[in-house]
Order: C-alpha cells, then structure tokens, then sequence
C-alpha cells in the first residue's frame, strides 16, 4: 500500500482530517488494501472474522504505529479484526474505521431544520450493536472544525485513534468504538478550521459527567430503570392544573440536608427520596420544585450555569438515581418540576462556547452573545441546529425523567435584545425593535411541541417584565407558557411588610396593586431563593419588630400568600422561619425546628396546604376574575384587608380578613354577601402556630345590618398581626 510522506506525517501526527478514506479496509483498483493507526504497537496481523484464520501480517509505515497492507485481489470486503502485539500484551481488536455510518438522514434533515425534537436519542454517546459487535456509538455536531476526535480513559487521550467520519453537509461527525461499554470517561478533541487544537470539550450531548471536579462527560449504557408511575402519567394527562390547588416547595438539592457526620457530604438522589419525598408529602404540597439539576461546574451558579443540559449532575449520583427520585415522587402523589436555563451559557473552555473554534452556539458578536450581567455567553436563537438542541433538552427531560413541568429561568433576558444594555451595546432586530424575535419564536416552539407531546406537563416562565400574553396560549398570539411567577406581587408584597406598621397605612396600596393586574397571566406568587441570599435577609428576618412579631408577621405573610388569588411557591427554610440567609453550601437549620415558633410556622404551612386543597374557594379559580371580590380594600387606617374567594358554582365562598398591625380589634363589622353561618377555618394567630391566641367562636351568624355593598354582614375580633379565614357553611 502507497501512502504519501505528508498523508503519513498528517496521520501520526494526530492533524489528518478525513481518517475514514484512510484508514480501515478499502477496495482500491479491485484490490484489498488495509490500513490501521495503532500507537504503541510493535506487530498488527490482520484475522478474517469469520473464521478466524490468519490473513496477513501488516508492514509498519511509520514507527508511530502506522501499519498497512494490501491484500491482493478481491470483490468484496470482509469482516476482519486486528491481533496487536503490544510490548506487555496481545490483544485481538475491531477497528472501529470497518463501520458505516449509522446516521438517518431523516433525523439529520430535522436537526438542520430545527425541528428535531429527540436528538438525544442518537446524539451523542449511545450504546450499539453492530453485525453482534457492541460498543459506542458518537455523535457531535462541529461543521467548522478540521478534525474531531473522541478522547477518554480508553484511549490514553489520544487524539489520532480515534478520528471521526465527517458528514459535510450536515456539520455532524461519527464514531462507533467498538468494545467499549457505559463507565467510560472522553471527551472531544477539535481541531479549528486554521488547524488550532482547541481545548478539550465535554459532550453537548452527554448523559453524565465525571465524578466532582471531573469536567469530562461518562459513557452510560442502556437505560434499564423500570418506571412504575403508569397511572401517575395516565392521571397527568388529564390534570387541569389551573383549577388545581398547585403548591410547591422549591428545593435546592445539595444544601435542603446534608450528612454533618460524613464531612457535610451531599445526599444522594436516592436518600432525597427516602427523606426528602416523605417531608413535602407531609408538608402537603403538591409539587417539589429542584433548582437545576443539569451538569454544571461551579457550586456557586447553584446550577443555572451548566455545562452539559443533558446531563444530571452526578453530585448526587447516576441517572437511573435521579429517576428513582422521580418515580417515588409520584407514588407519593408529588409532582416535579425542574428549573430550565436556556438562556445562556458559561464561558468554561470546556463547554460550549467556541466549540469547533468558531460562535456555533452563541453569536459571535458580543452585543448579541453575552451576558454582561452574568459573563456568560447567549445561544443564537436563530441557528436552527441550536434550536434542536435546546428542544430536543426540554423533551429530554419530560421524556426521560418524567418530569411534570419545566421552571424556564431568566425569560426576561432571552426576550430582550437590550436586557441589562446601554444605548449602543445592543443591535435592534430586523424591525428595528428590542425584542428578540429569534427567542419568542424559540419560546413558542418549545411550549406547543411540550404541550402537544406531553398532556398534562406545566411550562413556567419566571419573566419579571410586563411583556404580554406570556402564558397566553401561541394560537391566541402568546408566548404559550401555562404559568408565570408573579413577580410584582412578590416585590409589592415583601416591600410593604417590611415597613413598621405603624406606617404601612402610608404604603396600603403595595398590598392592593397586584389585585389590579392579578388575572392579565395565570401566575404563581413566588417566595423564592432569590428572595434570601445576597444581603436580603431570611423571610423571618426582614420583618419588622421584636421576635414575636417578625414571627406574627411571617405568618401573616404566608396566609395572605396562600389565599391571594395564584398558584403558590415557597423556597425550602420558608417553612419553618429559617433564621439565617440561605448557604448553598450547608444544609438548612433543621434544628431550628425543635423550638416552638419555628415549629409553629411549619404546623401553619402544613395546614395552609391542607384549607388550600380542602376549600375549593382557595384554589378553583385562581386564574379567574371570578374567583375574587374586594369586601373592603381601603380600610388604611387601620391597614385591614378583606376579601371574598370563590370557587366553581356549587361550592361555598370563603372570607379573608387580614389585620396587619400588631393592634387587635373587637367587634370588627364586615360584609359578607350570604346571610347564615360561616366556620373560621383558619387564624395565623392561633397558639397552636405560636400566636397570641385571641380567638373567637368557630362558628359565627351573620348579623341581617347590611354593610358596604353586601346586604349582611359579621362581626369579628381581628387578632393582632394575622389572618382569617371563613368559610360560608350555610
């Protein structure tokens, strides 16, 4: 075989872009010729597989493990494997350059189109089977690069062995490695367009990550988990989550608990579901909510910088953990929801950024592709390849871990093209506007293709803007998201109670303003981690006054919170008056608990659950106009609230009064719009929540004195600080 001086120099030498024309068996002027590149090795014979004789002994061309041999006369090439002598072992190998390729070209007119929405089921790295030859099949997208090989534990990290099979048209390269098996760490070795070797990148597409501090992405083999939530995904399908009583504890995984005793390790995703799950289910929510659990690099981000969307991290183990974790989520009735970034990306040299040496995920110039606030980089929605991408991750976990929902982050700045920028370090879009065309249509894309293919699943934005119709369907010209936080009733609602009572008659319209705009979006009031790091302060401790009114405050708080018309979220600590401002790198301060007003505040968010499932008043018609009535919104005086909840015809209407001042008041007169008996069900002021303890009959008769615009009325005491609530019982 005649193999030119630069063919083998650019071979050994790791700078050779097209292997596969090269290297294997190749049927040239009707003869056989064979070629393998084999570091390392002092002899390579040819087998014929089929029968194991001995062909022929191959000539070393270059003492870097270059060896070819031609064959002689032939009509057809054969299945073969090489016996490799190596200084310490002789081993019998595949060649990995004997495969074709295993590309559909369906599948990959998709991807280019932008509308594959299952990439990683061949994207990336898969368990193969080949003429009952297993191995691993890779898959990457880097149509700029010269060269891409795959590196790992397998290969000493070499990047002449295994050089992929290049498809120019669709920018995608292959490689089946044969014999190699889940467990495996590798990563890509990309030689830029001016033939730069870049550094080594982790797999886009890559279902697991090395161990902590490993920035390579793992080999995982075929998915043997058995699900057991048929019914769970049968009764989703058909689930009205606006007519639900939605509640969710938002959890971070690596600091809800840990193990002091073992080094203040994290738990595992196998111990959540053993504590973890049996606490929410307690706690009565509905759903648990995880901050993101995709691969990411740097404790800190808290997981909304990742490196590696398809893959969970494995801080808390495999995938196969994760969806235990899920499973046993759903046996226990919990929904899970899981926070998704795909507004941007981090600048680590082994991500996504520069990928093959060019802007292939991001744009390459900065007034588009990066994030001054964050420093990171902002994927160019108009790619369509990276559109895939990023719906073929939102499929991924719907489809893969079950998930119930999807928490989309920082929507605000995917839909603005001037988010966080001055004059002049934006570029206007081809209208001439600030919004980013290119994310909407994204945005739309992935929430009908969700809906459509996953009944029953909720897309949520946390967008803080007054952008409109966010989670208006896309047929009525929306963005199509189910839900979106409320975060204006959640910075009104925080600012008001923060001010001393004695002057929040000056500011009573905080209270009242979300009321003005409280069905434009079906919402969700957020009391979220955001709200207690950076110098915020816990929930407890934003409150004003001595410690029994922080608390009788707190209280307060979440009782306006779970009766508020919108669904409900709190951040894990919430529950129990989390002293300190959360620390993402220890556990929350469970001791807290064993003290009573901690404890309090835990029995009244167990029983805010349980009224808000037990009264359809509270939950029916949270996205409704009809689910609310003002009985008396401008009592600023003595800064009390009032109002009626209301439920679907049939159901009984519940009154809320609130009294925000540590004043307590008899013989309180309010409306009330049916004559007969009402049930308090509720008084963030009972002892048993570490209240005061002023109280009143259960059971109270309307008085026939008409009052404001209804024709009877109650008479109440009004605890200090606190909530009612009642319920129309006849």
């Amino acid at each position: 075989m005649n193999l030119q001086t630069e063919v083998i120099e650019a071979l050994t030498r790791g700078t050779f872009d097209d292997a596969f024309s090269i290297l294997g068996m190749h049927q040239r002027n009707g003869r056989l010729e064979v070629c393998a590149l084999l570091p390392g090795a002092l002899q390579v014979t040819l087998l014929d597989q089929r029968n194991g004789d001995v062909v022929q002994r191959l000539e070393a061309i270059d003492p870097e493990g270059l060896f070819a041999a031609s064959i002689g006369y032939a009509d057809d090439l054969f299945p073969y494997l090489f016996r490799v002598v190596y200084p310490a072992i002789t081993v019998e190998l595949e060649d990995p350059y004997r495969f074709p390729s295993m590309l559909n070209d369906d599948d990959v007119y998709l991807f280019s189109e932008g509308t594959q929405e299952r990439l990683y089921r061949w994207m990336g790295a898969h368990p193969r089977q080949v003429d009952t030859v297993s191995g691993m099949l890779f898959v990457v997208w880097a149509p700029n690069a010269r060269r891409v090989s795959v590196v790992g534990d397998f290969n000493q990290w070499d990047g002449r062995r295994h050089i992929m099979r290049r498809h120019p048209a669709s920018g995608l390269w292959e490689i089946f490695i044969p014999g190699l098996g889940e467990g495996a760490l590798y990563k890509y070795e990309i030689r830029a367009a001016n033939g730069d070797l870049l550094p080594l990148k982790a797999d886009p597409y890559g279902f697991a990550a090395g161990p902590a501090g490993d920035t390579a992405s793992r080999t995982v083999g075929e998915g043997r988990y058995r699900w057991r939530d048929r019914d769970w995904i049968e009764q989703r399908a058909s689930h009205d989550p606006y007519r639900a009583p939605l509640s969710v504890y938002e959890v971070h995984a690596g600091s809800w608990r840990r193990k002091a005793e073992e080094e203040n390790r994290f738990l595992t995703y196998r111990e959540l579901a053993d504590e973890l799950v049996p606490y929410v289910s307690d706690m009565g929510f509905s759903h648990v909510q995880f901050m993101p659990l995709s691969e990411f690099p740097f404790d800190g981000s808290w997981g909304y910088q990742p490196i590696g969307l398809f893959a969970p991290t494995s801080r808390f183990g495999s995938p196969d953990d994760l969806r235990y974790l899920v499973d046993r989520c759903h046996a226990a009735g919990i929904g899970v929801i899981l926070d998704w970034v795909p507004g941007h990306f981090p600048t680590d040299e082994h991500g996504l950024g520069r990928f093959d040496g060019s802007a292939l995920y991001e744009h390459e110039d900065p007034r588009q592709g990066f994030h001054p606030d964050w420093n990171t980089l902002i994927y160019n929605y108009a790619r369509r390849e990276v559109v895939s991408f990023l719906l073929s991750n939102a499929m991924y976990w719907l489809d893969e871990f079950h998930i119930d929902g999807l928490r989309v982050d920082a929507v605000a700045s995917m839909l603005y093209l001037d988010y966080s920028r001055k004059q002049g370090e934006w570029i206007a879009n081809r209208e001439g506007g600030r919004e980013n065309l290119d994310a909407i249509e994204l945005l739309r894309q992935v929430n009908s293709r969700v809906y459509f293919n996953f009944p029953g699943v909720m897309m949520i934005a946390e967008e803080s803007t007054a952008f409109p119709a966010i989670s208006q369907p896309v047929s009525n010209g929306g963005i199509g998201f189910g839900f979106k936080w409320n975060m204006g009733w959640m910075n009104d609602t925080l600012e008001y109670l923060q001010h001393d009572p004695i002057h929040r008659k000056y500011h009573h319209d905080e209270m009242t303003f979300s009321l003005l705009y409280a069905f434009s979006e079906n919402f969700i009031l957020p009391l979220s981690h955001d709200e207690v790091v950076h110098g915020k302060r816990s929930l407890v401790n934003k409150m004003p006054g001595d410690e029994w009114q922080r608390f009788a405050n707190l209280r307060a708080l979440l009782g306006f919170m779970w009766t508020h018309p919108g669904k409900k979220l709190l951040f894990m600590g919430g529950e129990f008056a989390q002293y300190d401002e959360w620390n993402h790198n220890k556990s929350l301060d469970w001791q807290l608990t064993g003290y009573e007003r901690h404890a309090g505040v835990q029995r009244l968010v167990t029983d805010l659950n349980r009224l808000y499932r037990e009264l359809p008043a509270l939950h029916q018609l949270d996205c409704d106009s009809k689910g609310f009535e003002w009985v008396d919104a401008t009592n600023r005086d003595y800064s009390v609230f009032s109002f009626l909840r209301r439920g679907q015809l049939g159901t009984h209407p519940v009154l809320v009064v609130i009294n925000l001042t540590p004043t307590p008041h008899q013989d309180y007169r309010v409306g009330v719009p049916l004559a007969g008996k009402y049930q308090q069900r509720f008084n963030s002021d009972h002892e048993r929540y570490g209240g005061s303890g002023m109280d009143q009959d259960d059971t109270l008769q309307t008085s026939p004195d008409a009052w404001g615009n209804f024709p009877v009325s109650l008479q109440l005491t009004l605890p200090p600080l606190a909530v009612l609530i009642l319920e129309a019982i006849e």
